[in-house]
């Protein structure tokens, strides 16, 4: 069912109708014709019921006998036939966050995840008439979706494949995914995702401890070769130059002692105490 603009007029015309109509017929009953006098009193009055008011961001589902006749979002007072039954239904954006859920990632690992989501009602009859409760299918269909592409994704990359989509390491390209799997589900609703993004995320209690120390470790070895391959290139750097500047001739015995104590230096984790020797290093 799609939305389609439903009759009605501006309400502050229909007001100077209804009163031009009301002196008409008390002239009507004072001028002896008292019957056409009541039958247009009670028209007027009944013709009053049909007021009403759309404030800013909402709008008025109607209905006559349980048929759909239209959605007027019109701003104002309004006026439309008094037998139409009128539904309230806010256009303004929502936002909820889900709940934390416990699923496993495509690795099998158990994560909580929880998002955030900013919705709006953009077609007002889907919305009423094609889903029970608009608001609770929202919520539902969101932790849906959130299960279900928190389950195609590893929490971290694998250590073989850095590029690999993560749920940790790249929130925008999650966010993107996630926003087409709510909107793909909600398509039917009515309902437009605006925004949805990633409020929270972690391992499960029972693996949160062991998985910390894998980070950590993963993050020291990280380190490790960056260190290493820096100092190895501070020693390639120092003997080109000694090389070039000729200050100094080095045999290959010699390039490897200065080459293990440079990398020792370099690559320690505490500050090294230099030793002169002041004889020779054979």
């Amino acid at each position: 069912m799609q939305e389609k603009t439903g009759f009605s007029v501006n309400g502050y015309l229909m007001i100077g109708i209804l009163l031009i109509a009301q002196v008409a017929a008390f002239f009507y009953a004072v001028g002896g014709n008292a019957e056409a006098g009541a039958v247009l009193s009670l028209l007027v009055g009944t013709l009053w019921a049909g007021f009403f008011i759309v404030q800013p961001n909402q709008a008025k589902v109607m209905t006559f006998f349980g048929s759909y006749v239209g959605t007027v979002s019109s701003v104002g007072l309004r006026w439309t036939i008094p037998l139409f039954r009128r539904l309230n239904i806010s256009l303004r954006i929502r936002n909820f966050e889900s709940a934390k859920i416990k699923v496993n990632d495509n690795q099998g690992n158990p994560i909580e995840i929880a998002s955030i989501i900013v919705w709006k009602v953009t077609d007002t009859a889907e919305a009423v008439f094609d889903v029970d409760d608009y608001e609770s299918f929202v919520r539902i269909q969101s932790e849906s979706a959130i299960r279900n592409m928190a389950s195609s994704f590893p929490y971290d990359p694998r250590d073989d494949e850095q590029a690999e989509v993560a749920l940790r390491s790249h929130p925008i390209e999650i966010s993107e995914r996630l926003q087409q799997e709510i909107q793909a589900r909600l398509a039917k609703a009515g309902i437009t995702i605006l925004e949805s993004r990633i409020s929270h995320l972690a391992y499960a209690q029972e693996i949160a401890s062991a998985m910390l120390q894998r980070q950590q470790a993963s993050a020291i070895v990280a380190a490790r070769k960056l260190i290493v391959d820096g100092a190895v290139g501070t020693v390639e750097m120092a003997l080109q130059r000694l090389n070039e500047t000729g200050v100094v001739e080095l045999d290959e015995e010699r390039k490897a002692a200065m080459i293990s104590n440079l990398l020792v230096v370099l690559c320690g984790d505490k500050s090294t105490q230099p030793v002169i020797n002041t004889g020779t290093i054979y």
